[in-house]
């Protein structure tokens, strides 16, 4: 991962503030608070609001924030850049977001998603109804910077996630596109008639050189047959406790819930969309304990990239869904299996072995509300945690679990 320095562009105090609850790292400005040495903080000479992180308190905080590559790293130092500026180019970080979860498509908050955070929270608070619809993505992407846990941000800026806004519609290609199409394909098939009419002689020896291609595929083709693949089983899919810290409304699908799920994983909670609008309440989807599938290919959902599944039960006709619920006193990342079918799971499922479409048939709900895997001998091997203590579905029995 490249390494460029932060310093490129300044950071403003509320973001260095923010940094230092988050990680718990000293890098207050203050000369009667801060215990760092003086040469650790640059002024930059141009008010409070730009101050510099010296290359020394960037090593504080740099293994805390996640890994950027050279393009990533580049981009960042442009938005520190703008971050500085007097006025935050709104329109441009709206369309930026358009497709993205965080600004540098990242799993979680980067240095320039906290500082700009940081310098447009005062902007936010006094938007109005019609800013916010204007602004939707910047809306949406606020509200789970402010609600990441690590920030322990105090005072959150009320977020309205239910306004009516009217979907982006992309432009179809006009007239003019198909034109430039029509041109490009005559071009083609005129340079494919030049092609075809090359001389006898050069036609002769393509076949020549073709029959001898032929005769060493069929050489190699005598080898040994690959092994057979391994059997699927549950054992692949990674099934963990998660814990929603926040649920909103996806700006862009009636459908979907946006959702940060505390899974366990190191570097921070995962975005999660949930298509359980008709099925759950808003307000029962927030501070609650869940169970997860979490090695599922992360797919984009109408602009926002979801990096796991909340697994549900839901009856045959689909009318009714509600979440499995882990036992008491389980914690966010603690592993889940199928008894017997313990072991460790595949790091991403992939889509084209159908491990997931394999499996998931078998999951069920008992009469005593446990979730269960049936396999192909009838055997029952309920959805458990390492001491045994058994997922349940709420009310649904003989459910589908998916």
């Amino acid at each position: 991962m490249a390494t460029s320095p932060i310093s490129t562009a300044a950071a403003t105090d509320a973001a260095v503030n923010l940094l230092t609850k988050a990680f718990d790292v000293k890098l207050n400005i203050s000369d009667s608070e801060s215990p760092v040495p003086a040469e650790l903080l640059q002024s930059s000479g141009t008010g409070a609001n730009t101050t510099l992180l010296s290359l020394a308190a960037q090593d504080a905080v740099k293994s805390k924030l996640p890994a950027l590559n050279d393009a990533q790293n580049a981009e960042q130092a442009q938005w520190l850049t703008l971050s500085a500026r007097p006025s935050i180019p709104v329109d441009e970080l709206n369309t930026a977001l358009s497709t993205r979860t965080y600004i540098l498509n990242t799993a979680t908050p980067s240095l320039a998603d906290i500082t700009l955070y940081a310098r447009l929270k005062d902007i936010v608070e006094g938007w109005t109804t019609e800013n916010f619809k204007s602004h939707r993505h910047i809306a949406r992407w606020f509200d789970l910077v402010q609600h990441f846990a690590p920030l322990k941000v105090s005072e959150y800026v009320a977020i309205d996630q239910t306004l009516d806004v009217p979907r982006e519609v992309k432009a179809k290609k006009g007239a003019e596109d198909k034109g430039k199409a029509d041109k490009k394909e005559k071009k083609e098939k005129s340079d494919a008639k030049k092609d075809d009419a090359a001389p006898a002689a050069a036609k002769g020896e393509n076949a020549a050189a073709g029959k001898k291609e032929k005769k060493e595929k069929k050489e190699k083709a005598a080898k040994a047959p690959p092994p057979p693949p391994a059997k699927v089983t549950p054992t692949m899919v990674d099934l963990r406790v998660g814990h929603i810290e926040k649920a909103v409304k996806h700006p862009d699908a009636d459908s979907l819930y946006v959702s940060t799920i505390n899974c366990g994983d190191p570097e921070g909670p995962r975005t999660v969309c949930s298509g359980l609008v008709k099925y759950v309440p808003l307000e029962d989807m927030q501070n609650r304990m869940v169970v997860v599938v979490a090695n599922l290919k992360p797919v984009n959902m109408r602009g926002i990239k979801s990096a796991a599944m909340v697994l549900c039960a839901s009856d045959e006709e689909h009318g009714k869904v509600e979440f499995t619920v882990p036992p008491e006193g389980s914690k966010a990342g603690d592993r889940l299996y199928f008894a017997g079918y313990e072991g460790e799971p595949e790091p991403v499922l992939n889509p084209k072995k159908k491990i997931w479409e394999t499996v998931q048939p078998g999951f069920t709900t008992l009469d005593d509300l446990s979730v269960v895997f049936k396999d192909e001998e009838g055997k029952v091997c309920p959805l458990q945690t390492a001491d045994g203590k058994v997922v349940k579905a709420q009310t649904l029995v003989g459910a589908t679990v998916r």
